[in-house]
């Protein structure tokens, strides 16, 4: 079990930086998105590259902000019963949603978007509008961020199981959101 769970880590080593990126394509959306606004409206120039990069930015964010998400369990959940649970309940109910729900979701996103991806990269194909960027690598984000998802699924499996093993501290207090 201790080979899992250093993968488990090892996971939540990738997903952490991966979201300290995500969160400076934030900052670079923002900067661009305000520079763009600047030059259009202060200087009537413009070109649509600017607001597709934005896009491929908060594509950027999404989808590889999202594991860190799940790894520090701020993830969107069903509160009506989950927030009464006691004792390791939320436990087992985490495990089953990661394993009946999440997982299975998650490869099949990646497999679906895989070919996506590979058809804008095999034709090289461009946005239509005039001034727009190559596609393929925004569609990239799809199927890489599908899976670090997954991973980080197994991950947080890995490290419940180990927690009700008695082999992993986790801290399993959920404070449910403000109403």
């Amino acid at each position: 079990m201790s080979a899992l769970l250093k993968f488990a880590l090892l996971v939540d080593w990738v997903s952490t930086r991966l979201g300290k990126i995500a969160a400076w394509a934030v900052l670079a959306a923002a900067l661009i998105s305000a520079g763009n606004a600047f030059v259009r409206y202060g200087l009537d120039i413009s070109s649509n590259g600017w607001l597709e990069i934005q896009w491929y930015l908060f594509a950027a964010t999404v989808m590889l902000g999202a594991p860190v998400v799940l790894q520090l369990n701020e993830h969107v959940r069903v509160d009506i019963v989950y927030g009464k649970l006691k004792g390791n309940g939320p436990v087992y109910v985490d495990l089953f949603g990661l394993t009946f729900f999440l997982l299975p979701v998650m490869a099949m996103l990646a497999w679906f978007s895989w070919p996506l991806f590979i058809r804008m990269y095999e034709t090289n194909e461009m946005s239509g509008n005039a001034g727009g960027l190559v596609r393929w690598p925004a569609m990239l984000l799809l199927p890489l961020g599908f899976a670090l998802m997954f991973l980080q699924g197994v991950a947080e499996i890995i490290k419940r199981v180990c927690y009700l093993k008695g082999i992993h501290k986790m801290d399993t207090h959920y404070e449910k959101p403000v109403q």
